[in-house]
């Protein structure tokens, strides 16, 4: 078991790499978490010696590409540091990022908290703390040079290859009124044209964030007032390349946008 002083410095290994923009193979044995509880004890060092503050929370590997894309068999939480963030219709920078996809995701602003508790929260309780729903997409990385090798604990560990993110802004439309499993977000990009659907999202974006607020439960952690969740991408990742302009249209619910330099 990862004693506090091996935590500290297997956490300092994924900072310095994300500061860098480089990639290492995995962590050497001494620091390498052994189980899911290791892994996020890891990434909430982060937090502690990330340049950002904790802007809120992503889930990976919610639809069944996803989890092939990191060779994992379920969801991973990780955490979206202020940094990290790029303002709708911006520009990321493409430097150091070796997976180089674009995922579009239905995005929910929590209105309260929702602490620790012994039995988990329903969909329902989870929405009804919810603030507001955004459009977002988000642009993972790994800090390993083979990530879909480096298997479920290192990957937690890895902050669920958090890398970059773009909220849009929040929707005016009765979103809890609309039937989100089959809402289908459309995709451009070089000209061609996809179609998400929110049924990839473990198959409802509302049920993924409950799965979110019941993860965080389960590791004594409170999802906050104003912290944002990210469910998951409703479409296949799709390639992106300098140059790029993604843009996503969730219809009623809004627009999104970033491109890359």
């Amino acid at each position: 078991m990862l004693d506090k002083d091996r935590i500290a410095a297997a956490s300092q290994v994924f900072v310095k790499h994300w500061r860098d923009g480089s990639k290492f193979d995995a962590l050497e044995p001494r620091l390498r978490p052994q189980s899911r509880t290791e892994g996020y004890a890891i990434q909430a060092a982060l937090e502690t010696q990330a340049l950002g503050q904790l802007f809120g929370w992503k889930i990976a590997a919610t639809s069944e590409s996803g989890q092939k894309h990191i060779n994992v068999t379920g969801p991973l939480a990780g955490r979206i540091m202020s940094d990290t963030v790029i303002a709708d219709g911006g520009t990321a920078p493409m430097k150091g990022i070796a997976m180089r996809v674009g995922e579009p995701e239905f995005a929910f602003r929590m209105g309260r908290d929702l602490p620790p508790r012994s039995a988990p929260y329903s969909v329902e309780e989870v929405l009804a703390a919810v603030g507001t729903f955004h459009p977002a997409i988000e642009i993972p990385d790994s800090r390993f040079v083979d990530f879909a090798g480096a298997g479920e604990a290192q990957l937690i560990a890895d902050n669920a290859c958090a890398h970059l993110f773009v909220l849009g802004a929040a929707t005016t439309a009765d979103w809890r009124a609309m039937d989100l499993v089959e809402e289908r977000p459309q995709i451009t990009l070089r000209g061609q044209h996809y179609l998400g659907h929110g049924k990839n999202v473990l198959g409802d974006p509302r049920v993924a964030l409950a799965w979110l607020a019941n993860e965080l439960r389960g590791l004594g952690i409170t999802l906050r007032a104003g912290e944002v969740v990210t469910t998951g991408t409703c479409h296949p990742p799709l390639p992106i390349q300098a140059g790029d302009h993604f843009a996503v249209d969730f219809g009623a619910l809004g627009k999104v946008s970033v491109g890359f330099a």
